[in-house]
């Protein structure tokens, strides 16, 4: 989601941008976006040529994150283990800004696999030699999402009722995903210091009110049902029982319940990044999504 948008902007600005990805598909629709872009496919979990590319790098940008998996060895995999490989790649060949996509999970109460493999990814960066700057996004909403907002969207294209887990009034700190571009932009211009940055959004607004304006946005009839925690985790269990991978786990069910409310701090100020407010951007996203962004998810 983030690369998606971020690449093509950093393009436009006259960088000369490197993709590595393991998704054939996405890494074909961000050609069509950044044409003469060069992409290498690749798993950053594994060793191989793609460590090679970070020679001579002005800045590495990590965006890699295993949001969803109830097997807790997958997120290992794919925060941990490649966000090692990333950090000692860095490290062999001195490049000299790495930025890294925590999230704020990290802050979060939540005790879920992802939030516990992120917490260990940001920790290896901050206790490691490589300069480095640490970005904290929350809930992102954008073109692209095929995971977040996005993956409840076309469930109710489907089926226009959608339970809800017990009365939805949880908040959200929701992101713009733009607003989150601009910042990696600002930091990339910057040299690296260390610093640590929680790029929350302003807005808390409640879960079920959340989806209620996208899915009018997006033209969608939607009954969206609050619904009991008990019989909700007890739905998860079943599915987890019929299905090796899961869009939902009773694990992200209790992160989602679990009533964060992050400080908001003054990150725009000091990256000089333009807070977009959610009535601002969400016409642009959920009212008129990119074509590409509906191609790349009916693939997930």
């Amino acid at each position: 989601m983030v690369g998606q948008n971020l690449i093509p902007e950093l393009c436009l600005r006259g960088d000369r941008v490197v993709a590595v990805d393991r998704n054939v598909h996405n890494l074909e629709i961000l050609a069509r976006r950044a044409p003469g872009i060069e992409t290498h496919v690749a798993d950053l979990a594994e060793p191989g040529g793609w460590e090679e590319l970070l020679a001579g790098a002005d800045a590495v940008v990590d965006l890699k994150a295993q949001i969803t998996s109830p097997a807790l060895e997958v997120h290992e995999r794919n925060n941990v283990v490649a966000g090692r490989r990333v950090l000692d790649a860095c490290g062999r060949h001195g490049v000299p800004h790495l930025v890294h996509l925590s999230s704020s999970v990290v802050i979060s109460v939540a005790n879920d696999a992802y939030t516990r493999s992120k917490r260990v990814a940001e920790r290896a960066v901050r206790e490691s030699d490589v300069p480095h700057t640490v970005l904290r996004p929350p809930l992102l909403y954008g073109h692209f999402d095929v995971k977040h907002v996005g993956l409840i969207l076309r469930h109710l294209r489907r089926w226009p009722v959608l339970p809800i887990p017990g009365n939805g009034r949880y908040l959200r700190q929701p992101l713009f995903v733009g607003d989150l571009c601009r910042a990696i932009g600002a930091v990339l211009g910057r040299p690296a210091a260390g610093r640590v940055h929680d790029v929350i959004g302003h807005e808390r607004i409640p879960f079920i009110e959340l989806l209620r304006r996208a899915a009018s946005l997006a033209g969608l009839r939607a009954l969206l049902v609050p619904t009991p925690l008990a019989l909700y985790r007890l739905a998860l269990g079943a599915l987890a029982r019929v299905s090796d991978r899961p869009s939902f786990t009773r694990e992200q069910l209790d992160a989602l319940v679990a009533g964060d409310d992050f400080p908001v701090g003054s990150w725009a100020e000091e990256l000089g990044v333009r807070y977009t407010p959610f009535a601002e951007a969400a016409p642009l996203v959920f009212g008129a999504p990119a074509p590409e962004w509906r191609e790349m998810a009916s693939t997930q």
